[in-house]
Order: C-alpha cells, then structure tokens, then sequence
C-alpha cells in the first residue's frame, strides 16, 4: 500500500507575522519621554479617548462622515472586540491563537507620527517608543521583534535612533510613516536615512494608514464613505512614494536596501509594474539611473499581503502573485488586532504549492529580516540565512 503522504498544515509551517500593532498610549510612554515633554502626555489623561485619532497624539484629520470604522469606541461594528493589544504577554496569547509564531510590532498612534508639526515633539515620542519597546515588548522567548521610526520631521534623529538601536538583535528593520507625508520618500534628503539602513543591514518598511490631508495622495475629501476612503488611500500611498523612490533612483542608489511596502494589499502591484514600464520606454531619459525597465528593480521590492484582496476565485490572487514574480518576495501579514485583519488562513489556503506557501508565509520573511531567530520548532526545516 503506498504511504499517503501528510499534507502541510498551519501548525506545520513557520508563520511569520510583519505586522501587527502594539498600543503605544500617552500613559504607555510617559516614563519613557523627555522630562520637558512629560507634562504634555501626562495631560492626555484627560482627553476623551478615540480609537486612533487623538488630536496632538495622533490626529486623523478626518472630515464629518470619512471616519473609517473603528476610529471611535464603541465600534460601530459592534462591542464584538476591542482592537488594542495592550502588553507583550497579550500579544504572544492572542498570535498563539493563531498560530503565528513570530510577530513584527509596528506602533498604533505612531502610525501617524509624520503628521505632528513640532519636529522636537516627534523626535521625543519616537525616542520613547523605542525605548518602551526595549523595556516592555522584548521578553527573551517571545518572538516578538520591532521596528525603528524613522522620523520625517528630523532626518539627522532619525539616523541617530537607527545608530543607536541598530545593532539590537530585536530591532528588524526601519519603519517610514506614509500617511500625511511631505515630501515623498523619495526626495533626496531622506538619502541619509537609506545609507545608514543599509549599513546596518535593516529593511525599511512602508507602511500605509488611512488619514486625511491636503497633500497628495491622502487629499481624500471628495468621499463620504470608509469604502471608498479604505479602498483606495492605502494603494495611492504606496503608489505614490514607491514612483517617488523610483524617480530618484532609490533602488538604484541603494542596492543592497532590502524595501517592503506593507498593508496595501497586493492587486496595486502588477499595475504599478506595467504602467511604469510602459512610460519609461517612452521617456526613459527623465530616470537615468535605470538601464532597463523599471520593473526589474520592483521585482526585488517586498509587499505584504494585508488587507489581502479575497475574490471568489482563489487562483485570480495567485496569478496576480505569478504576475508581479512575488513567490520569493510576498510575506504574510494580518494586522492585528485592527478591524480589517487577515487570519494566516486567508493566504495559507491560497492554491499554491507547498514550498510556495512556507515561503509567503515565512521564509520569505526570514530572507527579508536575517535576524529573526529560527523557532527552536522549525530549525530541523528553516536554516537560518537559507531560501526555500
């Protein structure tokens, strides 16, 4: 009789989480922000709390009727859940649930810290996250890693808090703030920032927020409603600072900078690759830093797969993968615990191939940040600096 041969599960495979959000509250920072900078967080114990928009924190900017759900408590969804993980020990229960076994931590208010007008302000708090990630979040066994703020307010801090976190094992990469950004992460002042990140050998991460402001690409006041705003603020974003890193030559520039754009989906991405090319062949001298199509270059990007995109035909999101050549690049995401999360199953139950879905799932991830440190359960299949 032939040896039927057991088919990959959940609990099988190693499920690396790029992004999932830790509350950083007023309270949370206090003990770890600037003396001179105390007494304004300390007055936050009295402002009505929003979930997410907290004017001077981390304001949303919204117009009457654009909130996005989940803006304000109680949810109009209902009091189903509250979307807030509060500690590390929380986090590493509710990942558990669902068998994700290492989680990248990206802020909740410091999503939109590039918002704040007072740079010393926004290099205060950055300053003080960081540190309370160190203290709080980073117990030795739980497999939860952060991410360095890179402050666009201040680019001279934000290469100090890459110097001085940037040997930190448990600190994997550097977080770039896109929501009511200006300029574009491609402009060439940020160019210190890319050098040190690639000096340390971090990623750089994008990573989308919905919010509103005057500038492009999140002057989204013409619509009324989350299903618009939702739709289409987080892919004009990444859209919009990929062009913008593409039109300096950032790729280019900064070959060995590894680049994941997170929490747009994955359905922007072929399109981007064509259009782009497309103009390029009939204006490539205005980007000469490029000698061939633009796409070979995209082609090296990492994208998360949250909000993954679910159409009734599960095979149409794995063409889109085949489309943009992202076996080797795509990495699970799920957001937790934010109202639209993807539980691993979304992706894991994709029709690929088993190697495919270790990879999406987690190698990739691994090949993205080398410094997570393989489970103690998967070393027998994952090898640490190894692809699949």
């Amino acid at each position: 009789m032939a040896t039927r041969t057991k088919r990959l599960t959940l609990n099988d495979t190693l499920v690396v989480d790029v992004d999932v959000h830790a509350h950083d509250t007023p309270e949370a920072l206090t003990p770890y922000i600037d003396a001179e900078w105390r007494p304004v967080l300390e007055k936050f114990r009295d402002v009505p709390r929003r979930y997410l928009d907290l004017g001077g924190y981390s304001a949303y900017n919204s117009i009457q009727g654009a909130k996005l759900p989940g803006v304000s408590l109680p949810s109009p969804r209902g009091n189903s859940r509250i979307e807030i993980v509060y500690t590390a020990e929380q986090m590493r229960r509710e990942l558990d649930d669902f068998s994700i076994d290492v989680g990248i931590i990206f802020p909740d208010h410091h999503l939109r810290i590039a918002g704040l007008p007072n740079a010393n302000y926004a290099k205060a708090l950055s300053r003080a996250y960081h540190h309370w990630l160190k203290e709080e979040w980073f117990h030795e066994d739980n497999d939860l890693y952060g991410v360095i703020i890179a402050i666009p307010q201040d680019v001279e801090e934000a290469v100090r808090e890459i110097e001085r976190w940037g040997n930190d094992e448990r600190f994997v990469g550097v977080f770039l703030p896109t929501c009511e950004m200006y300029p574009l992460w491609g402009h060439r002042k940020f160019d210190p920032i890319y050098e040190a990140a690639q000096r340390y050998d971090l990623p750089v991460f994008l990573h989308a927020v919905a919010g509103m402001s005057s500038g492009f690409p999140y002057n989204l006041e013409a619509f009324t409603t989350a299903i618009s705003t939702h739709t289409i603020a987080h892919s004009f974003a990444m859209m919009a600072h990929m062009l913008s890193m593409m039109e300096t030559g950032v790729p280019v520039r900064y070959p060995d900078l590894r680049i994941c754009f997170c929490e747009a989906g994955l359905t922007w991405v072929p399109f981007l690759r064509m259009r782009v090319d497309k103009e390029f062949n009939e204006n490539r001298y205005q980007w000469p830093h490029f000698n061939d199509r633009p796409s070979k270059w995209i082609k090296k990007f990492y994208f998360a797969t949250q909000p993954v995109e679910e159409p009734e035909n599960k095979q149409d999101l794995v063409d889109i993968i085949r489309i943009y050549d992202g076996d080797d690049t795509t990495v699970f995401a799920s957001d937790w615990p934010h109202h639209d999360f993807d539980h691993p199953r979304a992706v894991f139950d994709l029709p690929v191939s088993e190697v495919s879905k270790r990879k999406i799932m987690g190698a990739n991830a691994l090949k993205l940040m080398p410094r997570i440190k393989i489970p103690v359960k998967y070393q027998d299949v994952y090898k640490q600096g190894e692809t699949l």
